[in-house]
């Protein structure tokens, strides 16, 4: 399977070896509990999650074409932990930005934006943006969620598609791609109507033309719309090289994104996401 979360302990040896831990404060994250990821997604999906294990796949069949598990999104030992890490940590970033106690929060196996309501998606089980933003939502009251990923941020549009509390713009490669969404005609319905903005990409985009577009788009959108709170979903998948990505962004196009929104001065919350060749992604 290309998601290795391995990735993920790279990416904390780089921090260690190159002293940048000394820049920051590193927190284990808790286990979310059911409780707390039930506040987006349906109980008896999550209940599911908690039972399924590859010894016992057998007797969930139904369950399994029903949650969409099993392909893409495999069981495996300790998949029910891994969720829970993952929305732990994106969740307690939120609140150390909620009680002003960092400007700047990281969670690198946060950024899982495929998951749906009842429904895994693109190697993603818990959305644990999701559950970060609406922890966001409870002292912010405006909300900015960008996506750099290579795919579609599908699963964080739909959640907040109606709504104008939570903006989202998403820049993805598009055209028979997963997950297939985020044309640039898609942009919120009913109260969200013109908050959510798509800018679907061709293969190939380098450095200075991302830019280009990255930079007067966003640099509109925060003026426009005034967030006091952003997420940043940095999927190392639209990097140079990515087994399954086709861009050709190198890390300082990536990193010049983070710079840029960071500038704002606005409470950050940087997540991970896709990335298949582990060593574009941790560094």
């Amino acid at each position: 399977h290309p998601m290795k979360p391995h990735r993920i302990r790279m990416t904390h040896n780089l921090l260690l070896n190159y002293g940048l831990y000394r820049k920051m404060e590193i927190y284990r994250p808790h286990k979310a509990t059911a409780e707390e990821m039930t506040k987006f997604h349906s109980d008896d999906y999550i209940r599911f999650l908690r039972s399924i294990r590859p010894d016992n796949m057998s007797e969930y069949n139904k369950q399994m074409q029903r949650f969409n598990v099993g392909e893409d999104c495999p069981v495996f030992d300790g998949l029910y932990e891994f969720c829970q890490l993952s929305a732990g940590g994106s969740v307690a970033g939120a609140v150390k930005l909620n009680k002003q106690a960092a400007d700047i929060a990281v969670n690198w196996a946060g950024g899982l934006h495929h998951a749906k309501k009842s429904e895994a998606s693109g190697f993603c089980y818990v959305n644990d943006i999701v559950l970060a933003i609406l922890e966001l939502l409870k002292y912010h009251q405006r909300v900015l969620y960008i996506d750099i990923d290579i795919h579609h941020g599908d699963g964080v549009e739909e959640a907040f598609y109606t709504t104008d509390r939570v903006m989202t713009a998403s820049f993805h490669k598009y055209g028979e791609y997963f997950p297939g969404t985020g044309d640039l005609r898609d942009i919120g319905a009913g109260k969200g109507k013109y908050y959510a903005v798509n800018f679907p990409l061709r293969d190939g985009i380098d450095d200075d033309s991302y830019e280009l577009i990255f930079m007067p788009i966003l640099s509109k959108v925060i003026e426009t719309y005034q967030p006091s709170a952003i997420v940043l979903q940095c999927g190392a998948d639209s990097l140079s090289g990515d087994r399954l990505g086709c861009f050709n962004l190198t890390l300082k196009g990536h990193a010049k994104c983070v710079e840029f929104v960071k500038k704002y001065n606005v409470p950050l919350l940087i997540l991970g996401g896709g990335g298949y060749t582990i060593r574009n992604v941790a560094r």
